[in-house]
């Protein structure tokens, strides 16, 4: 049997009490594959240029909405409804759960992934200023139906108190879209090179990466489960304290914990998708800006794609923390509770906070290095005025999932709504009167995190008096990445104005940034301050 399948069957409480360590191993697997999804879209980039690149970045938001509205909510229901399950040694039931959940994914999966292909061409007509959009779409359509059922997978196994199958499968399906994506987007873009849509055809090159991703993913996942099951049959065989629940009942309980989590993320996934319709039909016939896909591209690159790399950490962290939540609130533990959602938002700070100030100084440079055929000067102003996004998602996701375990489906959802509310109206007015241009989604985007993290934090000091602690949580971790800003900028002017060669000052400023980062907070913990 595999490493990470070991002890399953006596599985838990001490996996609960290591979450931060689980979900320090998913986040490391999700800062991994972003890397990996930075690196193989230069090379990407490059292939498909900067429409076929915008037309990626706008079909991939409206795939991110037909997935987030079918099957988004799985994983984390899964996950919360398994894990209470569990901590009560009620296997049947969680049998019972995955089981029905699969059929769920199936049914949403498949019917998102029949509507997305069948209606790419009605979606293609709303967006004016992107032709060619259609044939990415139906691309990605089979996508959605992959990760559906995929979602249920990876729930099954968050439940239980292990990230590692759940990070495994991440990785793999990240490096097979790595190697599809860059082979599919070339055959394509030399086989349709005469055709007027050359750049979609390359984006669905890329979109191809994603779809064989999914199906690589999910096939681990399945093997995975045929050398677990024998294990979970046993446990189901020893249950004696699970009365089983009429099918339709379990149908019930998923889908009401699923609905709140799918109408919390479709606001946040709708948003980027409004966005992109906003601008690129707003910006039609007007001077602001020159190529309205072109900008589009460079914001999903420059901007979107290096701020998603420490926003992950986020991610990874929230899914750990929900079970672990959930056990603690179903054995009434409420100071568990508030430690552990103490314990990842300051997990969380350790890293998002020295990734704004690094991307806020640095931004400029990290651009031409990765991104050549980009205009670095337009995203280093994009990342000097977004960066600040990578704080205030991490605390809006993380405090989202803690209302999420303890039974508050609902709040994140009315947060995220009336942010959304504040961030058209915003986007809109800077897009209408101002020639702001790229520069308004940029606010709209860094903006929208902020009311929701402040409202989800009302509602937990309301819930379970949660107090958050601002010193060693923000304070010092903010200190301490200032003086690494100044010290990377230093560093980074002195050795560029000395030998030009951008790459060599960039990682003499990493460096810098590691020493003087983690070097002033050793001092701050040998004070007895942090």
């Amino acid at each position: 049997m595999l490493p990470f399948l070991k002890g399953w069957e006596r599985m838990s409480e001490n996996k609960r009490r290591n979450f931060l360590v689980h979900g320090g191993i998913l986040a490391v697997a999700g800062i991994l594959v972003r890397i990996i999804g930075m690196f193989y879209r230069i090379p990407l980039m490059n292939i498909i240029g900067s429409e076929g690149n915008g037309i990626y970045s706008v079909a991939y938001n409206i795939y991110n909405i037909m997935l987030v509205l079918s099957s988004y909510g799985l994983p984390m229901a899964v996950s919360k409804l398994i894990s209470a399950r569990f901590i009560t040694k009620q296997y049947k039931n969680a049998a019972q759960i995955f089981k029905c959940s699969l059929i769920v994914s199936v049914c949403t999966g498949g019917a998102a992934a029949l509507l997305l292909f069948f209606g790419a061409g009605v979606i293609e007509n709303l967006y004016k200023g992107v032709p060619g959009l259609a044939i990415p779409l139906r691309v990605l359509a089979p996508t959605i139906f992959f990760v559906a059922v995929m979602g249920v997978m990876r729930g099954f196994y968050q439940g239980q108190g292990t990230m590692i199958p759940t990070a495994v499968s991440q990785l793999i399906e990240q490096i097979i879209n790595a190697l599809v994506s860059i082979l599919a987007a070339y055959l394509l873009t030399r086989t349709f090179k005469a055709s007027v849509d050359v750049a979609a055809y390359g984006a669905a090159g890329g979109t191809m990466g994603t779809a064989m991703g999914a199906l690589t993913g999910l096939i681990f996942l399945i093997v995975l489960y045929i050398i677990y099951r024998p294990a979970f049959r046993r446990m189901i065989r020893r249950d004696k304290v699970s009365a089983l629940q009429e099918p339709s009942e379990v149908y019930r309980v998923i889908i009401l914990t699923m609905i709140p989590i799918i109408l919390g993320q479709t606001l946040y996934q709708i948003s980027a998708v409004i966005d992109d319709a906003m601008f690129s039909n707003m910006m039609v016939g007007r001077d602001v800006s020159a190529n309205i896909k072109a900008d589009l591209g460079n914001f999903s690159s420059s901007y979107s794609l290096l701020i998603g790399i420490p926003q992950g950490v986020a991610s990874a962290m929230s899914a750990s923390m929900l079970p672990s939540v959930v056990a603690s609130y179903t054995q009434k533990d409420i100071v568990s509770v508030r430690d552990k959602i103490a314990n990842t938002i300051k997990t969380n700070m350790f890293i998002a906070i020295p990734s704004f100030i690094g991307l806020f100084t640095l931004g400029k440079p990290i651009i031409q290095l990765l991104f050549s055929s980009y205009d670095s000067s337009q995203g280093g102003v994009m990342l000097k005025i977004g960066a600040i996004a990578v704080v205030f998602y991490t605390l809006a996701t993380v405090t989202s999932s803690a209302l999420q375990g303890i039974d508050k489906m609902n709040a994140p959802v009315k947060h995220s709504l009336i942010s959304l509310v504040v961030h058209i109206v915003l986007v809109y007015v800077l897009l209408r009167w101002s020639r702001l241009g790229i520069y308004a989604i940029v606010i709209g985007n860094a903006s929208f995190p902020v009311l929701i993290f402040i409202l989800n934090l009302r509602s937990l000091r309301k819930y379970i008096g949660y107090n958050m602690e601002y010193m060693k949580t923000f304070v010092i971790p903010f200190v301490c990445s200032v003086i690494m800003g100044i010290a990377v900028t230093a560093v980074y002017k002195i050795l560029y104005s000395a030998v030009h060669v951008n790459a060599a000052a960039l990682a003499a400023a990493f460096a810098a940034a590691a020493v003087t980062y983690f070097g002033t907070l050793f001092l701050c913990r040998r004070r007895g301050i942090y």
